[in-house]
């Protein structure tokens, strides 16, 4: 889900893969053979996996130049807060969630 909310922040166009909870497509094993889970950004044939990581790297990526289209805090402490934040979502309420379904 943060992934999708950061691409559409930064207006990139992708296409949406929906993978069943718990499946694991040849796709996903092929992309992500560490963990095997979701999310996995693919950006010209290269696979990104754990949110936090592709939430940086569209961040990185998709630069407009100004300090605003920021989808992270500039100042180092507030980044690591919002990273902190982005991390705990993914292992605490996302894993429960996706572990039920």
């Amino acid at each position: 889900m943060g992934v999708q909310i950061a691409l559409n922040l930064k207006n990139v166009a992708y296409e949406f893969v929906d993978e069943a909870a718990g499946a694991q497509s040849e796709l996903l094993v092929r992309s992500n053979p560490v963990y095997k889970l979701i999310p996995v950004l693919i950006h010209n044939y290269r696979p990104i996996c754990e949110s936090i990581m592709i939430v940086e790297y569209i961040n990185e990526v998709w630069v407009t130049g100004t300090e605003s289209s920021s989808i992270l805090p500039f100042d180092p402490y507030d980044c690591a807060s919002a990273r902190f934040w982005a991390s705990y979502i993914d292992d605490k309420v996302a894993l429960k969630f996706y572990s039920k379904h």
